[in-house]
This record gives C-alpha cells, sequence and structure tokens, in this order.
C-alpha cells in the first residue's frame, strides 16, 4: 500500500510540473506591469518592438524578449494617448500592432488547470477505494478451499488404462458400483462406505487410481492436497475443510480425495514442542465431517499416503477410513504392461519389453513413465526416428547410476582397477546359485560409480532365505576379493560394496533372527524418519554383552562371505580373467557375449 501511495504521488507531482512549463512557454518570459505612460515613452524610444491590444490593456515585447503591459485602469485612454501630438506617428506605424481576439488556446488552458486536477483526484481516491474493496474480498474468500474439480469427461481414466494393480481395482470396484447404484446396498442395510485410505510407496499409482474411480463412476471428482487446509492462522484450515465437505455433499455423488493426508493427519499432541494447535484444529474438523455423513449422502473421501504409521488412530477407526489398500510396487508382468502403456503413444520400433522389465526390478509405476520419456528423449538426441531397445536399456542405466562419464580420464592402473573388480563381481554373481544373473558388465563410469555389474532376478519373490542372502554377501564382496587377488591390495573402489554389505549382514542378525550364535532374537527398535508424534532415533533394547555378540557374529558373517568370493574366482581363475581383459578392450560386455565367454551354465560352482 505504501508503494501504492508513492507512485500516486510521483504521477500528480510530474502532471503539475508538466503543466508549469506549458503555461511558462505560454507566457514567454516573465512580464512588468507600467502605467500607459510609461507604456508609450518606451514606444517613442523605440523599446518596443510589437504591441498586443487586449481589451482595456496594452501588452508590448522589447528587444530582449521580456513583455511590458499596461495596468487594467489606466488614468488616459488609450486612444487619448493615439491623439496627442506627443508621440510621432511614424514611430507608431514603425511597431506590429495586432489585436488579441479568442484564442482556443486560453480555453485549453484554463481547461488543463480546473479540471484536470480534480480528475487526478477522482482516479487517485478511485484506486484507493480498487484496493480496500479487494482487500475485503481477500478477507471474505480467505478460508475458502480452494478445491480443484476434475471432470470424468475430459481427459476420462478407467480401469483398463491403469496397468496391474489388480487387488486395488477390485476393492475400488465396489466403491463404483456404489456410487451407481447406491439402493442396492442400502435396501440390504449396508453402511455407506466413508472413506477408503489408499497406501503405497511415492510412484505406486494413488492419485492414478483415485481418478480411475472418477472415472469409473462418472461422478465429479474433487481434489485437494492436505498441506493446503494448514494455514498460519488458527481456524482457517478448519474452516477450509467445511467448504470443501460442502462442496462436495452439494454435487453429490461426487468423490473427494484428499492427496498426502498425512500432512494434516499425523497424531494429535505429540512430538517436539507439542501439538501444533491449527494442524489439530484442522483434523478435528475432518474427523467431524467424516463422522458426520447423513446416510443418503453419496460422497465418498478418498486419501493417499506413504506414511500410513503416523496417522492419528481416530482417523483410522471404522467409520472414517473403513478400507485400507495396500499398493505394491509392480511385479514383473505387471511392469511390462505399464510400459506397454506408457509407449503406447510414441513411436516405438522393435523393443523387448519382456527384457525391460526384467531388468527394472523395484521400479514404481512412475519410475516405468519417467524411463519411458528418458529413452524418448536419448532418441531425440540421437536423430532417431523410432525409440529401440538399446535407448530403453540405456535409460535403464542412466536411471540407477546416472549418466555416463565417457569424458572422464582414468588411468591404465585405474582401468585395469576397475575391470578385474567388476570381473570379480560378475564370475562369483554367475557361479553362486542363489545370486541373481548377470544382464551387463562396464567399467565406464556413471554417476559416482567408476564400473557397475548390472543384475536382475528371473522370479521376484515375497520371501527371503539365509543362504540368498549369504550368496549375496559374497557377491557384494567379490570385488574386495578381486582386487586382493590380482594386486594384494584394496583400493577405496569397494567402500560402496563394503557398506551395503555390513548393513545386509547386519539386518540379518538384528532384524532376521538368523545369526548361528544370538539365534531367533531381534536387537533393536528401529524407526522410519523422525516425524511428530515419534521418538528421536532409534531405540536400544539390548545390552553391552548383547552389542560385543552381535559385533563378533557381524564379523563372521562377512569373514565367510569374502573367502566364499575368494574360493570362486582362485577356482574359475581363467573366466575370471578372461571377463576382465575382455572389458579392458570393449567397456561393456552383454548377457549374451558373458555367457559365451563363461560358458558354464548358472550356479555351477561347487565346493
Amino acid at each position: 500500500m505504501r508503494n501504492n501511495w508513492t507512485r500516486y504521488i510521483i504521477i500528480t507531482l510530474v502532471v503539475f510540473f508538466a503543466l508549469g512549463s506549458i503555461l511558462s512557454a505560454l507566457e514567454k518570459g516573465a512580464s512588468k506591469e507600467v502605467t500607459l505612460f510609461e507604456f508609450m515613452e518606451q514606444i517613442k524610444n523605440n523599446q518596443v518592438k510589437q504591441v498586443v491590444i487586449f481589451e482595456d490593456q496594452l501588452l508590448g515585447e522589447k528587444a530582449d524578449k521580456t513583455l511590458i503591459k499596461t495596468t487594467k485602469e489606466p488614468q488616459v485612454s488609450f486612444w487619448e494617448i493615439m491623439n496627442s501630438q506627443e508621440i510621432a506617428t511614424p514611430t507608431l506605424a514603425s511597431l506590429s500592432v495586432r489585436t488579441q481576439g479568442f484564442q482556443w488556446k486560453d480555453v485549453f488552458v484554463g481547461l488543463l488547470m480546473n479540471v484536470l486536477p480534480f480528475l487526478i483526484l477522482i482516479w487517485i481516491f478511485w484506486q484507493m477505494f480498487s484496493q480496500a474493496q479487494k482487500g475485503a474480498g481477500q478477507a471474505f474468500t480467505f478460508s475458502r478451499s480452494g478445491i480443484r474439480v476434475y471432470d470424468p469427461e475430459k481427459d476420462k481414466i478407467t480401469f483398463n488404462e491403469v496397468a496391474g494393480l489388480k487387488e486395488a481395482k477390485e476393492e475400488l470396484q465396489e466403491v463404483v458400483e456404489f456410487l451407481k447404484t447406491p439402493e442396492r446396498f442400502l435396501d440390504l442395510g449396508a453402511r455407506i462406505p466413508r472413506g477408503v485410505l489408499l497406501i503405497g510407496m511415492p510412484g505406486t499409482g494413488k492419485t492414478l487410481l483415485a481418478r480411475a474411480v472418477a472415472g469409473e463412476a462418472q461422478v465429479p471428482f474433487f481434489y485437494i492436497s492436505g498441506s493446503e487446509f494448514v494455514e498460519l492462522f488458527v481456524g482457517i484450515g478448519a474452516s477450509r475443510v467445511r467448504d470443501a465437505f460442502s462442496l462436495a455433499k452439494k454435487s453429490g455423488p461426487s468423490i473427494l480425495f484428499i492427496d498426502e493426508i498425512d500432512a494434516v493427519g499425523r497424531v494429535r499432541g505429540a512430538g517436539i514442542g507439542g501439538g501444533h494447535d491449527e494442524r489439530e484444529q484442522t483434523l478435528n474438523q475432518i474427523l467431524v465431517e467424516m463422522d458426520g455423513f447423513e446416510k443418503e449422502t453419496r460422497v465418498i473421501v478418498l486419501a493417499a499416503t506413504n506414511r500410513p504409521d503416523i496417522l492419528d488412530p481416530a482417523l483410522l477407526r471404522p467409520g472414517r477410513f473403513d478400507r485400507r489398500i495396500t499398493m505394491d510396487l509392480p511385479n514383473i508382468k505387471e511392469r511390462e504392461e505399464i510400459l506397454r502403456i506408457h509407449l503406447k503413444h510414441k513411436k516405438v520400433g522393435r523393443v523387448q519389453l519382456r527384457q525391460v522389465s526384467e531388468r527394472t526390478s523395484g521400479f514404481s509405476g512412475a519410475d516405468l513413465a519417467n524411463l519411458c520419456n528418458e529413452a524418448a528423449i536419448l532418441t531425440a538426441r540421437r536423430n532417431k526416428k523410432e525409440i529401440t531397445q538399446s535407448e530403453l536399456l540405456e535409460s535403464i542405466e542412466k536411471i540407477i547410476l546416472g549418466p555416463e562419464k565417457k569424458s572422464r580420464v582414468s588411468s591404465k592402473q585405474e582401468r585395469e582397477v576397475a575391470a578385474y573388480h567388476e570381473a570379480g563381481h560378475a564370475v562369483v554373481a554367475h557361479y553362486l546359485p542363489l545370486s541373481h544373473p548377470v544382464q551387463k558388465v562396464s567399467i565406464i563410469a556413471r554417476g559416482r560409480a567408476g564400473g557397475y555389474t548390472l543384475k536382475a532376478p528371473t522370479e521376484e519373490k515375497s520371501f527371503h532365505f539365509k543362504k540368498e542372502f549369504l550368496d549375496e554377501l559374497a557377491v557384494l564382496l567379490a570385488g574386495y576379493a578381486a582386487e586382493l587377488t590380482m594386486f594384494q591390495d584394496t583400493s577405496t573402489g569397494a567402500s560402496s560394496d563394503l557398506e551395503i554389505a555390513n548393513d545386509l549382514a547386519r539386518q540379518l542378525i538384528t532384524r532376521f533372527g538368523m545369526s548361528e550364535t544370538l539365534g531367533p532374537v531381534t536387537a533393536g527398535k528401529t524407526h522410519e524418519a523422525v516425524f511428530l508424534g515419534k521418538d528421536m532415533g532409534a531405540e536400544k533394547n539390548y545390552s553391552e554383552k548383547t552389542a560385543e555378540a552381535i559385533d563378533a557374529e557381524l564379523k563372521k558373517i562377512l569373514e565367510n562371505a569374502l573367502a566364499l568370493a575368494q574360493r570362486v574366482i582362485d577356482k574359475k581363475k581363467k573366466q575370471f580373467d578372461d571377463i576382465a581383459q575382455y572389458l579392458l578392450k570393449k567397456e561393456v560386455i552383454e548377457k549374451a557375449a558373458f555367457e559365451r565367454l563363461i560358458k558354464d551354465p548358472k550356479g555351477s560352482f561347487t565346493l
């Protein structure tokens, strides 16, 4: 507001300065008032070169551009002076005498001086009034939710366009049926489902599935983020909740989708610094609105979160979020379906989506969408017309490890260390029966890695056995073992492998109960990231003696894994050297070339 006032004052001053300049230019200099006799005397002395007759005044311009004028009440009339003999006729005849008549310029100047200031004042007051009216309007709309409406007819999404998530779609199909034909459920005395909570890791398709429900049911879809309810001023969030639910009820049957509900639905009255009054009042209002639905109100609340562990228990009780649907990462078949959907509207050549899905274990739906986009960008960069298999496979490695660093200059020794290090990983992974098959080996730097061995599972499991973990530990330490075998020394390139191996071995002991010494016990309570309502750090629930036993068992497991890796490398020394030398020449080995060099079948190593 202060800046607006400054702008108005500056504009007003500029206008008045401009008016002053105009008037000064019109007047052509300063004027001096003299008596009629003095004026006539200056004419007689040839000091006036031009005379203007204006009503009862004489105006004269002198040689130095100054003006003189007679008083408005002369003692003697001008014509009496003219008829006198004191001033010679030739003197007057030499003057340019003109009569001042009606001038439009004078009218314009008069209007400018009298009207313009009032117009400026009116404009200033109008601006002030507009600002005040705008501020008042904002004050009245401040408590509105700002909820957005997705039209199911526009950009319609159905369950057929959501790959995978079979069980989740079956659960939500009942919600669709209720929105379409509620009488079929109400006649049987079934209670209307109040809310459905979608739980899953980021990128698993929670928002997409909610939109698909609206597309299947053909009802209005209102969506808002949980963080949009929380405001600086206490009470605003609760008001926005009332506004959002009111709009959804008026458009019923409808769906109200609250994304990232953990932003407002965390446990109340706990955490660092106590509770948050505004957030808690907002949560209370959500609880009231969900529990206060009338039986005839056909509004379903869908909410999404990836942190169900921090939600308030009152939000999860029956009668509010009646159903909780967990959305897992897609399996190998579902990943292939998702890839096919995302490549549908792109120009694609010959691709083997099964191979791509095998190499993308652990990818979410959003990751796969990003993969297809990266492949399209890479294809355009190479000036190709269609996406091929090479672009898809290279994009996988870029997403996992980062872009290739082809410009990075490595010494001969560094290349040799990298080649034998990766050859150790690859050979041990191939010969151990329970490790994942090798897909690709490279010594081209990507991200922070100087080289990498890409492995992928042939089948995805929900349960894993101790023998699988032990083989995986041997593969992780194979690079370390290869450096010891070839160079009788180790490099910093094995630091990442050692860190992962230590974490995995500690989980075997403290989390999975796979320790021979400690037996079927777990040690320590782990928490996810610290949030309101959670304690700081992990809780240590074991003695110092147990801690020593854990450290001893950890060392024993890692030493056994390292010894296993060294035995494999020593027994398969020829294949180990062949792989390393091939890498030094070609830098990259694909799966087919790798199997030709190895010759032995997968998992053929015996002690």
